[in-house]
């Protein structure tokens, strides 16, 4: 079975949505009181006393200026935690796949060079979460189209993480 590699959000955009988000908001960084909100920046649970912002994202506006993809009405902002300062990014050897927990639900989005969505499904996650993902992506990456998945939370529609056809194995 093959593991793919959760991508946070880049440095460079870090480093804006740290300034302004992109609904043009000025970031407003607080401290967190109980933890546990999922920053996007490291691909982990908050801390309580960390300085955290919640700022609007918009993961494929920002893949497609990159690849020059149009995707149109696809394109879509939303909430996502981040760290307030620049943070040291994902541990190299953390397990698994972020925000992460059995019985959650999970949409995987499919898109393809152009930024359109190809499909999608509804992932409940499995006991065995990495194995449940694992599936779940191998089956997404075997539409020949697909070429970038996004995993949102079916609760709130927050992004998660993004997944590339070519940043497969970890």
């Amino acid at each position: 079975m093959t593991t793919y590699e959760a991508l946070p959000i880049g440095p460079d955009a870090l480093k804006e949505l740290r300034t302004t988000d992109d609904a043009g908001r000025p970031c407003v960084p607080y401290t967190a009181a109980e933890g546990g909100d999922p920053l996007r920046c490291c691909l982990r649970g908050a801390e309580p006393g960390e300085r955290i912002a919640l700022v609007s994202y918009a993961p494929l506006r920002r893949w497609a200026a990159a690849t020059w993809a149009r995707p149109g009405a696809y394109d879509e902002q939303g909430p996502v935690f981040v760290h307030a300062e620049e943070c040291e990014g994902p541990a190299e050897d953390r397990p698994g796949y972020p925000f992460s927990r059995a019985g959650a639900l999970r949409a995987v989005r499919r898109y393809d060079v152009e930024g359109r969505i190809v499909g999608g499904r509804l992932l409940e996650i499995p006991a065995d979460e990495e194995r449940g993902f694992d599936e779940a992506l191998t089956e997404a990456f075997a539409d020949p189209e697909a070429v970038l998945l996004h995993v949102r939370a079916v609760e709130y529609g927050c992004f998660h993480f993004e997944v590339r056809r070519e940043g497969r194995v970890r």
